[in-house]
């Protein structure tokens, strides 16, 4: 008996089970967990737009909202002149046919690398409560292009803004239609740019991810 198999055997002898209840067990497990029974919540009062955008500033992100997806190219533009960025990033898929060109940008769907120092991403929905983004890997999302660029540029349509945590996760169930094989690979939550406070306490930007997360919230999508 490997290490595994020990300890599993000793949590298997501490429940009290064996081959006569092993189903009755199995099937109180899974009574509970599709009962998916909530937790205590907050109520959010107010719009879910507004307080998403408040706690994300609390973030350190910046946020800027647009009428339509047509006007994300010349407020990414913006945003990148105002760092003084330069005006090349990657972007997943969806976004490849945006009319980047009319904010002089060059903008490519591909694998991000090395020197790519923006990225420009969707989201599988934000969260109001904590001004969180939520992010779902795949092969047209893939997560490197949040986690690898020094700025991240989320697109977050504000039909995808929910109250809290627990309501992403439904969205993830019900999209994905229950079965394991239709789940992302990987879940991202990102509040913010990456930081650290282990040295001296002192709170730094980018230790470990993006020094900068702008969200452009749209508002039609």
């Amino acid at each position: 008996m490997n290490a595994r198999e020990n300890i599993l055997a000793r949590l298997r002898g501490s429940l009290g089970r064996n081959h006569e209840n092993t189903a009755s067990g199995r099937a109180m497990i899974d009574d509970y967990l599709a009962a998916r029974t909530k937790g205590p919540q907050p109520k959010l009062c107010g719009d879910l737009l507004v307080r998403f955008c408040e706690e994300s500033r609390k973030l350190s992100s910046t946020v800027e909202e647009v009428a339509a997806l047509r006007d994300v190219p010349l407020v990414i533009a913006r945003y990148l002149a105002d760092q003084r960025l330069p005006g090349q990033a990657v972007c997943w898929p969806e976004f490849a046919d945006l009319d980047w060109r009319s904010g002089h940008l060059e903008v490519a769907a591909r694998t991000v690398g090395s020197d790519d120092l923006i990225g420009i991403t969707g989201c599988f929905c934000a969260i109001a409560e904590t001004g969180t983004l939520m992010l779902c890997s795949g092969a047209a999302t893939p997560a490197a292009l949040s986690l690898l660029p020094e700025t991240h540029i989320a697109i977050v349509s504000a039909r995808r803004i929910v109250a809290v945590m627990e309501d992403g996760w439904q969205l993830v169930r019900a999209e994905s239609g229950g079965m394991p094989g239709d789940c992302p690979r990987a879940i991202n939550f990102i509040s913010g740019p990456s930081r650290t406070g282990d040295i001296e306490q002192t709170m730094v930007l980018g230790a470990h991810g993006p020094y900068r997360v702008h969200i452009v919230v749209v508002r039609d999508e």
